[in-house]
């Protein structure tokens, strides 16, 4: 089977989920949700700090429920045939292992890349104009970083969505994948201050840490460079999924 009908398959694959059309779709009602929410209180915390004030990364803090949802959405692109004993016939019908993964790579990228950048956009609109019924200053998107920041949110979050098909197909499982994605997310950069000071320039490439700096138009001393953190994060991506194509062959199903 060349690429190109096995690109096809994980994409019908995909699309005949139920599962797949509900998370997206609970990505998109979720993220706007919260951008609504976190702009009801931007008068009063604007007033608070005038001289922090970004709109643009105010707009985007979705992200923070949005990766764990788009996560989820790259895990079940590969757990999914496993959890119901299909993996063995879609092996059959593709031996080549390498071709079926980067075919399952490609789709979540794919859909992940247009969802994400639309829940960005989405998100930045609804935003601003929440914050022009405040009388709050809002930002254009022609100004200075922050079409950098929403499209960077996209990618930002395609990457998650990578990072998630590599934890998936190490671990053949939803919720140990799952559960490694949230610890990754959340729980290591909760815990920064336990590492000792060698590690700490690891938090410059980590998920919402150094790399989510790339939603903020006002710089964080800490993170100077976000888009040299976010292509870092990219790089660890790689490796993760590196180590995926690797177990990947080499195991029987």
């Amino acid at each position: 089977m060349s690429f190109a009908r096995t690109l096809h398959a994980e994409w019908i694959k995909f699309r005949s989920l139920r599962s797949s059309w509900y998370t997206l779709a609970t990505l998109l009602v979720v993220g706007l949700g919260i951008t609504a929410l976190s702009m009801g209180a931007a008068g009063a915390d604007r007033a608070e700090s005038p001289q922090d004030w970004d709109p643009t990364g105010r707009s985007l803090t979705t992200y923070i429920v949005a990766q764990l949802i788009i996560g989820v959405l790259g895990i079940l692109v590969v757990t999914s045939e496993y959890a119901t004993g299909l993996m063995a016939t879609t092996l059959s019908a593709t031996p080549r292992r390498h071709r079926l993964l980067a075919a399952k790579v490609v789709v979540a990228t794919a859909v992940a890349l247009v969802a994400g950048q639309v829940l960005m956009f989405a998100s930045f609109f609804l935003g601003q104009a929440v914050l022009i019924t405040q009388e709050v200053p809002n930002a254009q998107l022609g100004d200075p970083g922050v079409l950098s920041a929403v499209t960077g949110g996209g990618i930002y979050l395609s990457a998650i969505a990578l990072l998630a098909v590599g934890l998936g197909t190490i671990m053949r499982a939803t919720a140990g994948a799952l559960a490694t994605l949230v610890g990754i997310i959340f729980l290591v950069p909760a815990l920064q201050g336990l590492f000792p000071s060698w590690m700490q320039g690891l938090f410059a490439i980590w998920p919402t840490k150094g790399a989510a700096a790339i939603f903020a138009t006002v710089p964080d001393p800490a993170y100077p460079e976000p888009w040299l953190n976010l292509g870092g994060m990219c790089l660890g991506v790689a490796v993760v999924l590196a180590a995926a194509f690797a177990v990947f062959l080499r195991r029987d199903v």
